[in-house]
Order: structure tokens, then C-alpha cells, then sequence
């Protein structure tokens, strides 16, 4: 175990985090840039004592439960997760969780996508990406935390638009029975991830529909190739479905073209033009 290398390492990443970033008030003026170290404890559910020590390099061994909680509570990358296993002595094992961590070359591909609405989703169905035309045709996720962009929660538990769920997508039904069967993999592949484990029994409580489709204890899908969304502005827009995997991350991005000349075409035009107005996709 490195304590020096380790210390620095948690100090620089504490500091890169706005108390915005985490969803926690900014508080009285800061004297330092970033989280507090207390503030960087709460989020990863050890002492505010522990945490100084680990930064003072005066700390005992942390354990693999200590460093998956400060890798989540900092927002580290992949690599930046196996590093700070190594500091600690520890070789990083599997991913504790899902990773949220987005290639640029993704992020680049869904804005060169001028007529197609994309979006990336992670293996809990968190909108973690996304461009102008997906946000004009759902919403603009870029004013939702990040609980409210999760769309298996939105299926199940709202909220709704026009008492119609997942904003008036013509296959929801269909989706909430397949994006279960994806979140039971999900739930195999990371059984200590405690926000995988947390959305399950909350979906458990929340949602009847929910429980009975998980209690079929079913993991394939029938992918929908097509669907309409019933837009507020543009009425309904029929599009096509194609997902891709992003194997190395456990994502998958979602693309929805219109038939060439169709009505549903035109419509995504517009909502190009009325998306781009004043819509932005995230950096």
C-alpha cells in the first residue's frame, strides 16, 4: 500500500467534484475547491475520521467494500478505479457496478447523428448520454437528476405524461416486460452493486406489474423493431428501433431513424429545429 500516492490521489479527486456534481447544496463560500472531506465520507458511508487519515496517509489498509464505495462516491472511471486499488495494495477485481463511463468517440458519434434521435443507456436503463433530436422527441434529461433519467423507474413508477407512461411510446408494455428481463441480468452480473440492488426493491414496492414480471424469473427479449411516440408538439412519430452493444461497458445505445419521406421524417425535422432552440447535449 502507497499511503502517500493514495492520499494524493483521493485529494485530487475530491477536489475535481462540485457539491453539484453530487447532488448536495453548495453551502457557505468554500475556501477550497471541491467536496469536503466530510461531505466525500457521507457519500461513501465511512467515518469523516477514516477519510482524513486515508488523506493524511496515516490510515490503515482500506478494505475492497471501502474502496468500491470511495470509487463511487468520488465518480471514478474504470482506469481510475484499478488505480486506486493498486495504490491501496488491493488488485481491483470485476466492476462493483454498472459503468457509467462514456467513450468520446461515442459521445461524438450520437451529435453526428443530425437525423436520428440516440441515446446511450447503462445496464440499469440510466440515460447516461444523449443528443439534441432524442431530447426533443423524449425530454430534455439534461434538467433531471440522474434518478429521474433512469427509464425502467419512469416505466414503472412515473411520471407520466397525459396518463400515458414512457412519453406515449406505442410499445411500453412491451418494454417493461424486456427492460425487467435485462435488470434481473443486470442484477446477476453486479449482486453487490447497492444501486442495482436498491432500484430492484424499489421497483418491488413501487410497482405490482414490476413484481409479477420478476417473479417469472425470465432473462431473453423480443427486441421491438418499431414504435410510435405520441409527441405533445408533433403528435405521433413512428420510428425505427436499432440498439447496438457496447460490450466493454455494458451499454447500449439506441438509435431511432424515420422511414425516408414519411410524415414521422418530417416530424423529426421539426423537432430538430425546436430541440436545437433550446436544447443542449450534455458534455
Amino acid at each position: 500500500m502507497d499511503r502517500r500516492e493514495l492520499a494524493g490521489f483521493l485529494r485530487s479527486r475530491r477536489e475535481r467534484i462540485t457539491p453539484a456534481d453530487v447532488g448536495l447544496p453548495a453551502g457557505p463560500r468554500r475556501r477550497t475547491p471541491g467536496l469536503r472531506r466530510e461531505e466525500v465520507a457521507q457519500l461513501a458511508f465511512i467515518s469523516t475520521e477514516y477519510y482524513s487519515r486515508l488523506e493524511q496517509a496515516r490510515a490503515p489498509h482500506p478494505s475492497r467494500e471501502v474502496l468500491a464505495q470511495l470509487a463511487r462516491a468520488l465518480r471514478l472511471s474504470d482506469a481510475e478505479r484499478d488505480h486506486l486499488h493498486h495504490l491501496a495494495g488491493a488488485p481491483p477485481g470485476p466492476p462493483p457496478g454498472p459503468s457509467r463511463e462514456i467513450r468520446q468517440s461515442i459521445v461524438d458519434l450520437l451529435r453526428r447523428l443530425p437525423e436520428a434521435a440516440a441515446l446511450v443507456l447503462s445496464a440499469t436503463y440510466e440515460v447516461i448520454a444523449w443528443n439534441d433530436l432524442a431530447a426533443a422527441l423524449m425530454e430534455d434529461f439534461s434538467v433531471l437528476s440522474r434518478r429521474d433519467r433512469n427509464l425502467i423507474r419512469r416505466a414503472f413508477l412515473g411520471p407520466y405524461r397525459n396518463d400515458r407512461r414512457l412519453y406515449g411510446v406505442s410499445d411500453a408494455d412491451e418494454f417493461a416486460r424486456t427492460s425487467t428481463q435485462h435488470l434481473r441480468a443486470a442484477a446477476a452480473r453486479y449482486p453487490n452493486d447497492p444501486e442495482v440492488t436498491g432500484l430492484v426493491a424499489e421497483l418491488l414496492d413501487g410497482s405490482a406489474e414490476f413484481a409479477r414480471l420478476w417473479a417469472a424469473h425470465d432473462v431473453t427479449d423480443r427486441p421491438t423493431l418499431c414504435k410510435t411516440f405520441e409527441h405533445p408538439l408533433v403528435g405521433p412519430v413512428s420510428v425505427n428501433c436499432d440498439v447496438l452493444d457496447i460490450a466493454d461497458r455494458d451499454q447500449r445505445v439506441v438509435l431511432y431513424t424515420a422511414a425516408p419521406g414519411s410524415p414521422s421524417e418530417e416530424a423529426l425535422r421539426l423537432l430538430s429545429v425546436v430541440g436545437t432552440q433550446r436544447m443542449g447535449v450534455p458534455g
